[in-house]
């Protein structure tokens, strides 16, 4: 059957991971992201890389120009008819696939590039040898692609993305506004659910990010490319210390890394017109984007997101598939609590193989961008295996902002891309209110915790969700040393704790 020529169609992937010496050979986030487009037209079989409808960056933190699109067309001798940039979150690459193939499906477009890239390593590197930075100096006599700012002034034609304020005022008050905090708080409320100790479900998730390590270990683009067993991961050690309790630092996602990635997707009319060979052609058939009740404070609960569940449902119900007919999946592994959550709110083991890359922690995590590297090596596996189905699913915030991608060797029957954002369902999803100020004294139950520990490994601060007995949530903390130390033994969640009108937590 004839393939409708305004189908969309991911035709060119690249990634790259620079390992710089020093500053010297240090590349920037603009060079990255220039690089990984060209490695997508050379993956495409073209050689240059052609005009597109529009070039999006996603949201970057280590180069805050204005419009880096444009810079990277500047670099890369292209002419886009619009510029674009993402919202700040992990969920924007595949957002910008889901509307990439909406606008290649009605016309708007008929070549897009989707790229970002991270210098994360080089930028501390620098700030600890004291050294400021300039993405806009000169080598050899020759102008980098290091700026700053964009040297233009300009402003992207385009801004992709929803831009949510997470964090509630009384959150960031109590001191409760890291991503490094508040998942592993998810992970004691995942493992309380479960009706696990806390010494079994340790096990589980250090089983699960050794499988994880193994993963990166084969892939030629991932970060740290060596296979850690459980034991390994879930032990503290000088090169592996205890940050927030229960995850060392090597259940935590790894940023401090250079990298790139680019997807070039087009109408399956303009490849043909380039010539790209039809074995080179993944196609998007469905996607969704949507989120939680944005403040963490509002969820109902630590232990599921229902977003996920929907969200997830319905892209693999517009692809007219189920979970079962999915051969690849590629979750998004900040930290273990997240991948448990994006398991069991897909219906998926978590014993099968749910990463492609390796995740965040070791395939590395270039903030907002690691997705694209995960599209990239699931559009690469599509090509090469047998498989012939794709599930990702990004994911921006505290679990928060979610988008979904199911991906095909074949196109969609009729040539269209499906699409839903079902957000007014789940706001209309059961919330709790929260308790702050004296409104929150007095007796109440723990709901998830985390102990933060200092440089040394050693319990610092313990950060708790506690339920009133009306239901509401109250934040609480406390910094006395010996309590925290104490809370790193046994389970806490269930037990009574006395909060002052500040939050401060003592043992009941």
């Amino acid at each position: 059957m004839p393939i409708d020529p305004k189908t969309a169609v991911i035709v060119g992937v690249g990634q790259i991971s620079h390992r710089a010496a020093g500053l010297d050979d240090a590349l920037s986030p603009a060079e990255l992201m220039a690089e990984a487009i060209r490695r997508a037209a050379t993956d495409a079989g073209l050689g240059s890389v052609p005009d597109p409808s529009w070039i999006a960056v996603v949201g970057t933190l280590s180069w805050r120009a204005k419009n880096p699109a444009h810079e990277l067309a500047r670099l890369l001798g292209i002419s886009p008819h619009a510029t674009g940039l993402s919202t700040m979150g992990g969920n924007s690459p595949q957002s910008l696939v889901n509307a990439a193939a909406q606008e290649i499906n009605s016309g708007d477009a008929d070549l897009v590039i989707m790229t970002g890239g991270e210098a994360w390593r080089t930028l501390q590197r620098a700030r600890k040898e004291g050294v400021s930075v300039d993405w806009n100096q000169k080598r050899n006599g020759t102008e980098r692609a290091w700026d700053d700012k964009d040297a233009t002034g300009s402003t992207p034609d385009r801004l992709f993305g929803e831009d949510l304020q997470m964090n509630h005022a009384w959150e960031t008050a109590m001191g409760v506004y890291l991503p490094v905090q508040v998942y592993p708080m998810f992970e004691t409320a995942i493992r309380a659910a479960a009706g696990r100790s806390p010494e079994d479900h340790l096990v589980r998730i250090s089983e699960l990010w050794s499988r994880f390590s193994k993963v990166a270990a084969t892939n030629p683009h991932a970060w740290i490319q060596q296979a850690l067993t459980p034991e390994e991961i879930r032990t503290p050690g000088p090169k592996n210390r205890m940050i927030g309790l229960p995850y060392t630092k090597y259940m935590n996602s790894n940023n401090d890394v250079d990298q790139g990635a680019a997807i070039i997707m087009c109408s399956v009319e303009r490849a043909r017109s380039l010539g790209i060979p039809e074995d080179r052609w993944v196609f998007p058939h469905s996607g969704t984007d949507c989120h939680e009740h944005k403040f963490i404070s509002n969820r109902w609960t630590f232990a599921e997101t229902p977003a996920v569940a929907l969200g997830g449902r319905l892209a693999l119900e517009m692809a007219g598939l189920t979970i079962d007919d999915i051969d690849i999946v590629d979750l998004y592994s900040c930290f273990p609590s997240a991948v448990q959550l994006g398991a069991q709110s897909l219906g998926l083991s978590i014993d099968r193989q749910l990463t492609r890359t390796g995740g965040l922690s070791f395939a590395g995590g270039p903030w907002n961008n690691y997705v694209m590297h995960s599209i990239a090596t699931v559009v690469g596996e599509l090509r090469t295996t047998d498989a012939t189905t794709g599930l990702v699913w990004a994911n921006g915030g505290y679990a928060t902002k979610h988008a979904f991608g199911v991906y095909a060797t074949t196109p969609p029957a009729d040539g269209r891309f499906r699409y839903a954002y079902p957000q007014d369902e789940i706001d209309a999803m059961p919330q709790r209110s929260l308790a702050t100020g004296a409104d929150g004294a007095g007796t109440v139950t723990v709901e998830a915790y985390s102990v933060m520990h200092d440089r040394d490994g050693k319990p610092e601060q313990g950060l708790v969700s506690t339920l009133m007995r009306d239901g509401r949530r109250a934040w609480g903390k406390t910094a006395d040393r010996d309590l925290a130390t104490a809370m790193c033994s046994g389970e806490w969640v269930g037990r009574k704790m006395t909060r002052t009108s500040n939050g401060t937590l003592t043992a009941s």
